[in-house]
């Protein structure tokens, strides 16, 4: 069956593996076949060219946003990657060939920086928009990076690859992402051949003006939708598991094995992404089933994500949340019987692009949870302008998801775990749907409220 499938950053890195427990793993000859891979770039490398993602320690987009020299932190960059080639010759890369092909595409990659950096200069254009395109510029040369290195070693050991360059590096068509894709794999007998396609694609639209770091997932998903195949597939280092097993123990979890899109979306929510929400959705609408895989075991079937799918049993599929939070309550005694009010306060969020992951209202009083990065000078500056009184508090969020949970005494027995653990409840609340029964914590108590509720639920 033809498949898509992607291949995470960290996994890309341990190429290896991917060559033993997912290209080759029990395949050999046309076997080998009808099958796209979508590649990130290796571990690290986006974040050399653009920022840490995690730390926030700026790379080389950094130095053009703030007007210095930048050419040689990109060169360095391109002697880094160089290194990191030198891992992959004992796999068949052919070492010449890839350091000529990245020095090649660093080089035009820095001639088009400079024509941007000397239009910004100028100060008759939007610097926005010309950042971006240092930043598309920038995300591109990392998975076109990749790509080409997984294709030199597989046509290196006799296997029929083909690399989709999706980054549109010499290609001045004014194509949108969709448009791109199609046109890539429109003449493609995937029968024949194994396709490479890189995680970045470019589009009129600016892939990553719509989705930033988490593009390589949308290009999975928009590639899924135009090929249409019998399962998407995405490889990463661990399982999709009913906790996380770095908070209660290897052997207190479980991969989840089978859930549906709304679980999928639920976990987005609180930053545990088994795909990025906006590239679900393509493959949701498309009834396109998704399958987690883990990359270093691979005879395990990982867990399958359709969009049908509601447990028999009654359970919790996954015990999650995160301390990366804040709650802020907003009292106002005008409130009481006011028709709208959520409106007016909606409106504060919806003009500073922030948005809330948990809503809780009493009679003069809403409290919402919001991530701790979006807690900004003006958000409260705003609030505190409209309304009586303000309350911020650090906070963390545990959840209790799964698609069928509608359990007599679930609330009850969780709260009593809670309790048990000496775990004081701030706020919680769910949906009718009941698919996630959300509880706020004080971020102190996050790990053992994770481990309590696991030991009593899970």
């Amino acid at each position: 069956m033809l498949t898509v499938e992607k291949i995470g950053g960290t996994s890309m890195t341990a190429f290896a593996h991917v060559l033993d427990n997912i290209i080759f793993h029990k395949r050999e000859g046309a076997a080998l076949y009808n099958r796209v891979f979508v590649v990130s770039a290796y571990a690290n490398v986006t974040n050399w060219l653009l920022e840490n993602k995690k730390t926030g320690e700026p790379g080389v987009y950094h130095r053009i946003t703030q007007g210095q020299e930048f050419r040689s932190a990109l060169q360095q960059v391109a002697e880094q990657l160089k290194e990191l080639n030198k891992n992959y010759e004992p796999l068949g890369l052919n070492l010449a060939v890839a350091d000529a092909f990245i020095q090649q595409r660093v080089d035009q990659a820095q001639v088009y920086l400079d024509s941007l950096v000397n239009v910004l200069a100028s100060g008759y254009v939007n610097s926005a928009n010309i950042l971006q395109a240092a930043r598309e510029i920038l995300a591109s040369i990392g998975e076109a990076h990749s790509a080409f290195n997984s294709v030199n070693i597989l046509l290196n050991k006799g296997v029929h690859a083909t690399l989709v360059d999706l980054s549109g590096f010499d290609d001045a068509q004014a194509l949108t992402i969709d448009e791109r894709i199609r046109q890539a794999f429109g003449d493609i007998d995937f029968l024949k051949t194994i396709c490479i396609a890189t995680g970045y694609t470019k589009g009129t639209e600016g892939i990553m003006r719509e989705f930033d770091r988490g593009y390589s997932e949308v290009t999975f998903s928009k590639i899924a939708v135009a090929v249409h195949p019998q399962e998407a597939i995405i490889h990463k280092e661990y399982h999709l598991s009913s906790a996380d097993p770095g908070l209660v123990g290897v052997d207190q979890v479980r991969p989840i094995g089978f859930t549906n899109y709304d679980v999928a979306d639920q976990l987005a929510d609180v930053g545990m992404e088994a795909i990025h929400p906006k590239a679900s959705k393509p493959l949701e609408i498309n009834a396109i089933n998704l399958r987690i895989k883990n990359t270093f075991e691979p005879d395990h079937p990982g867990t399958l994500i359709t969009r049908d799918f509601v447990s028999k049993d009654k359970h919790i599929e996954v015990i999650t949340g995160t301390e990366k939070v804040v709650i802020i309550d907003i009292h106002e005694p005008l409130m009481v019987g006011a028709a709208g009010f959520d409106l007016h306060l909606m409106q504060v969020f919806f003009d500073l692009g922030v948005s809330y992951i948990f809503k809780a209202t009493s009679a003069n009083s809403i409290s919402l949870v919001i991530w701790e990065k979006d807690l900004k000078p003006q958000l409260m500056a705003a609030l505190e302008a409209k309304y009586e009184s303000i309350t911020v508090e650090p906070a963390a969020l545990v959840c209790l998801i799964g698609s069928n949970i509608d359990e007599p005494g679930l609330l009850a027995r969780a709260a009593r775990a809670l309790a048990d653990a000496g775990i004081n409840i701030r706020s919680a609340g769910f949906a009718l749907r009941k698919v996630n029964i959300q509880f706020i914590v004080g971020r102190e108590d996050y790990q053992t409220a994770i481990i309590a509720l696991n030991q009593a639920l899970g």
